[in-house]
């Protein structure tokens, strides 16, 4: 393995020279409802079977010729597709809403063919890795293993209306880049979580999953929290197969993977990776699940959980900057209230004042602008919002200097409580790393839209005048902020155009009726605190001090992404449907193929005489041709990204 590692950098280096050749063959495969998927299939020579590693793609299937190429002489199968609508692929572009079950269908269709081993791998990010989460809900059993890139399993809660307040940017710009916009129409229709959604929305249904995963995520994605929601769904609530036997690994980046340089900021060498190189943890995962290394025990030494503590980067002596493991996630943390005060001030203490608020006024026609975060075809990352900061509709609160540094590792969370005389309105917070310089670094931030602030499945008026309680959901970071530096917490209404801008009239995204401007109070006294709560696992796990005389002797949120009693799928069979050449299982029929990690059964078709299903390894193991894959990995990424950014800005010359 060790001799692997200076090869796949060498590869790296001779990347722009080499030459891709051409799929083995071009196809349509057919799905339940008869619609063709174009899909390339490259061979290795030779009489086979082989393992197969699956792609399936809304960026155009040319773009894995180099994991294809490459794989060839590794004596693997590459299947990269076309998904519905998209390119040479029949159908129209269903926005993933189709793709569980025609994942399903693809892989069946592999599992099929003659030159299948029974080992079947998917990989991709992003786009890519949504649509293995889509599949995998179904229980496919061709299925072996996936890896999954910056993806979520939960496309409306984290793509589309991220606590009821609509994704413009990214969803505007990703579609308009598609040329899939009249989408929008359908999301303007359907602001709601009424059941549209359900096919994209899979985390009641973590324990129909059966598979091992990789979930690779960053601290500065657009799906920061689904890649965290996925692994602890999957991870603690997963099938036999999928319980147990999940990989989470949490870099310091901005949908751009294995990179020192995130915003405004550039991280020290060691955040180009995890340790040991990403370039060997792909390698080794594959090449068990491929069957190149029966043995489980690489895999199993691979750390549960890898995240990296982001940290001061002008101090070199600062703490942070460093990757460590963990056996599960969250890690255990003690949950600190920084109350908000009177004057600006943030601090651990109760508020000891009545009657104490601070207001701005919100002007939809001039909202406050993004600057950094979450992004996607915008600026990304660690930002100075200090130009943010100084508007007049955008109120802050600072700590005093830190004396010791103070480690935020896990789910943030600020509780508010928010009066306004508008029906409806955003509240967005922003949690930023203040350096002693004066910049304002962004952390995280977050948004919840009043009117959703008891759910996404309706819309409902906020009481005008009246003190309400609001919860801001900011994700998942690990950061320690350096003594000599402040925390800093703002509160505004709008982060545009990351955010389309409430109009405050109740009216949802395009069906704007009346916009009008909101004067909004965030209250901070003995009767009303407000708090922002930050996990520190440095600190004692004391007893938390309660201010809130309305829910006095209620514990703080300690855990992470996803409760370990979140609501599992009923039992029965699963939707499938049925096309000529696939029969879609029944849940324990899918259970019992992958009983404890390991697959045996039959496809869907049975072996079609071809011991498809038959889990044999090969009797080499070609280190040095697998090491394409990960030159190859990192070649369809940046095809895969420069294709959408070309589609999303097509005056942009690059």
């Amino acid at each position: 393995m060790r001799r692997l590692l200076p090869v796949c950098c060498a590869l790296c280096c001779l990347a722009p020279a080499y030459a891709f050749a051409n799929p083995s063959f071009t196809g349509p495969v057919t799905m339940r409802d008869g619609v063709a998927l174009a899909t390339d299939v490259y061979l290795p020579e030779g009489p086979g079977p082989f393992p197969v590693l699956v792609a399936r793609t809304p960026y155009d299937k040319a773009g894995g010729q180099g994991i294809g190429d490459g794989l060839r002489d590794a004596g693997v199968v590459t299947v990269v597709q076309d998904t519905r609508g998209r390119f040479a692929s029949q159908g129209v572009d269903c926005l993933f809403q189709c793709d569980g079950e025609d994942g399903f269908d693809t892989l069946a269709w592999v599992a099929a063919q003659p030159w299948c081993n029974g080992r079947v791998v998917t990989w991709g990010g992003s786009a890519l890795g949504i649509v293995q989460y889509m599949a995998a809900v179904h229980a496919p059993p061709a299925l072996d293993a996936m890896w999954v890139e910056v993806a979520t399993p939960t496309v409306y809660q984290h793509a589309f209306f991220q606590n009821g307040a609509f994704r413009q940017s990214m969803m505007e710009g990703w579609l308009a880049g598609q040329h899939s916009d009249f989408f929008l129409d359908t999301l303007a229709e359907h602001p709601l979580d009424d059941g549209t959604w359900d096919s994209v929305q899979t985390a009641d249904r973590y324990d129909q999953v059966i598979v091992p995963g990789v979930h690779y995520g960053e601290w500065y994605d657009i799906f920061n929290q689904g890649t965290i929601d996925a692994f602890v769904g999957y991870q603690h609530h997963g099938g036999p197969g999928a319980k147990g036997k999940q990989k989470l690994v949490m870099g310091p980046w901005t949908h751009a993977l294995n990179t020192t340089q995130a915003g405004e900021l550039t991280y020290p060498s060691n955040a180009a990776g995890v340790p040991g190189g990403t370039d060997t943890m792909l390698v080794t995962w594959l090449a068990h699940y491929l069957g190149f290394e029966l043995s489980s025990a690489a895999v199993d030494a691979i750390p549960t959980v890898q995240y990296y503590v982001m940290g001061d980067v002008k101090d070199p002596s600062a703490p942070g900057n460093t990757w460590r493991s963990a056996d599960d996630w969250p890690i255990p943390a003690a949950p600190v209230r920084m109350h908000l005060h009177p004057g600006g001030m943030l601090d651990e203490s109760c508020p000891t004042v009545n009657d104490a608020r601070t207001s701005y006024l919100y002007d939809p026609a001039f909202p406050s602008p993004t600057k950094g975060g979450a992004n996607l075809l915008i600026p990304a990352g660690p930002v100075d919002q200090t130009i943010v900061e100084n508007r007049s509709d955008v109120i802050v609160f600072s700590s005093a200097v830190l004396t010791k540094p103070m480690e935020i590792t896990g789910r943030i969370r600020a509780s508010l409580w928010v009066e306004t005389d508008a029906v409806d309105t955003d509240i967005n917070v922003r949690l930023t790393d203040v350096y002693p310089d004066g910049r304002s670094m962004l952390v995280l931030d977050g948004v919840q839209r009043l009117g959703y602030r008891n759910g996404s499945g309706s819309l409902e008026p906020v009481p005008i005048g009246q003190p309400i309680p609001v919860t801001v959901d900011l994700w998942s970071t690990s950061i320690i902020l350096a003594a000599g530096h402040k925390l800093r917490v703002s509160i505004t209404s709008s982060n545009a155009p990351r955010f389309w801008p409430n109009p405050n009239d109740g009216s949802t995204y395009r069906n704007t009726k009346s916009p009008t401007k909101a004067n909004v109070s965030i209250l901070h006294d003995q009767q009303h605190p407000s708090y922002v709560e930050l996990p520190d696992p440095n600190r004692p796990d004391t007893d938390i001090t309660v201010c809130d005389p309305h829910d006095a002797g209620a514990e703080a949120s300690t855990d992470g992404s996803v409760t370990h009693d979140a609501p599992h799928a009923e039992d029965g069979a699963i939707e499938t449907g049925v096309d000529a050449s696939v029969d879609a299982p029944l849940l324990e029929d899918a259970l019992d193929t992958k009983e404890g990690g390991s697959s045996s059964a039959a496809t869907a078709e049975g072996d079609g005489g071809c011991g498809c299903r038959t889990k044999t390894g090969s009797s080499a193991t070609p280190w040095l041709a697998l090491a394409w894959l990960f030159l190859s990995v990192v070649n369809m990424r940046k095809y895969s990204r420069k294709h959408v950014f070309r589609q999303a800005n097509p005056h942009v010359q690059s």
